[in-house]
């Protein structure tokens, strides 16, 4: 595995090493000795899946309230993402900016997302699956987020999302 620090402080692109022989492929998605070579640790609590029938379907930007502290690992496992963190940490000099990255199940790539930072991501291609793998428990007393459109950020989507929930398009202006 190969990390690589993103802009956000705690955020990493992990790129995985793939083995290929006439079976197909093989690589490992987590190993917790070389994630701790790499300075993180992460104790998975959770994992999910998100499945998106259409292109431009756009889920985020979502964080875990304090007190919670969750990580996130997400790669995606079919299809491909534009996938986003936005600092929301007050005290970071990257607070309100934003990196991307997109993720596919050809690339293989993961990010993984530290506590205090929003994360969303806008379909490429029908049929996409992203897996999460979180440190925290799903508290929905502590779910939040913010406009995936909102001018305080200016995220640059590289589609316009077509399929956005009540909930993410109706988050109000960014009030730090």
């Amino acid at each position: 595995m190969r990390f690589s620090a993103l802009a956000i402080r705690g955020a990493h692109l992990i790129e995985t090493e793939v083995h290929e022989d006439a079976r197909g492929t093989f690589c490992r998605a987590y190993c917790s000795s070389e994630f701790s070579r790499a300075g993180i640790e992460l104790r998975v609590a959770q994992t999910s899946l998100s499945s998106n029938r259409t292109a431009r379907t756009l889920r985020g930007m979502h964080f875990a309230a304090s007190p919670a502290s969750e990580q996130k690992l997400v790669r995606c496992v079919q299809g491909a993402a534009f996938d986003v963190l936005l600092d929301l940490r007050p005290d970071e000099p990257t607070f309100r900016t934003w990196t991307a990255t997109e993720l596919s199940a050809d690339n293989r790539h993961a990010v993984l997302v530290p506590p205090g930072v929003a994360h969303g991501y806008v379909t490429l291609v029908d049929d996409t699956v992203l897996l999460y793998e979180m440190s925290e428990g799903f508290r929905p007393e502590l779910a939040r987020g913010v406009r995936y459109d909102d001018p305080s950020f200016a995220i640059a989507w590289p589609v316009h999302p077509e399929v956005v929930s009540p909930r993410d398009s109706g988050y109000p202006d960014f009030a730090p």
